[in-house]
């Protein structure tokens, strides 16, 4: 693992490609560490296991994930996943796909897919979408949350767990991070492409304001003393009347 660790922390040492396309980038900075991509994120990104299980996907249900890398997500269903009808995990990054082809050989019902976030469609619609630690890494993010509500069905349930920082000035009940919190994180994540953003929370709960949102913290690997906010949303769409 430690050497694992060391070719992650170097890849981001050198931080994100400045340069092409973001298929191109993305496959520059995670292409040398996609083996490894796994053991190291593991304690660095916290909360999937809990969105999941907010999401509360019913049997039958037609899922997709945005940004779903190397498939680690799908482990958290458990059971539920061979109940699924159909599992759509889309990336733009082919290394990690790579790894995720590996992972998903045996499970039929899970549909790998090389697209971007922001235009790809399945089929038909679908119950439930969501983004883990993604949503920060796509640049047009809105795009890319139209287009997750837009492939939902009436009643079906879109899901974020991500890093971030509050506003300056947070609504009612929303925790308030001070300005060192504010100024420091989205810093230090943008090295590696991660671009923190008040604004991702804010338009998750204007688009859907039937939600429940949770607001929590984390310790970073190799950063002692330090710990970093993340939120788990998940959101609602409303049925005809």
């Amino acid at each position: 693992m430690i050497g694992g660790d060391a070719r992650t922390l170097l890849r981001f040492l050198r931080g994100h490609p400045r340069r092409g396309s973001h298929a191109e980038r993305l496959q520059a900075f995670y292409g040398p560490q996609a083996r490894h991509y796994d053991a190291f994120r593991e304690r660095l990104l916290p909360g999937r296991r809990a969105l999941i299980e907010l999401l509360a996907v019913p049997a039958g249900a037609r899922v997709v994930e945005l940004g779903g890398g190397t498939g680690r997500n799908l482990g958290f269903f458990g059971a539920r996943l061979a109940e699924l009808e159909q599992f759509d995990l889309v990336d733009l990054c082919p290394a990690l796909l790579e790894q995720a082809r590996i992972r998903t050989a045996r499970l039929p019902n899970v549909h790998l897919v090389e697209a971007d976030a922001t235009t790809y469609r399945p089929a038909h619609p679908v119950d439930c979408v969501y983004f883990s630690y993604s949503l920060t890494m796509i640049p047009d993010w809105r795009a890319a949350l139209d287009n997750a509500l837009a492939m939902l069905r009436p009643g079906g349930t879109l899901g974020s767990v991500d890093f971030y920082v509050s506003e300056p000035r947070p609504g009612p009940g929303l925790v308030r991070h001070g300005r060192l919190i504010r100024w420091f994180w989205p810093r230090w994540f943008a090295h590696a492409g991660v671009h923190l953003n008040p604004a991702h929370l804010r338009y998750l709960r204007s688009r859907l304001p039937d939600h429940e949102l949770l607001e929590r913290r984390t310790a970073i690997p190799y950063l002692p003393g330090l710990s970093a906010p993340y939120y788990l949303y998940v959101g609602r769409l409303p049925c005809p009347a």
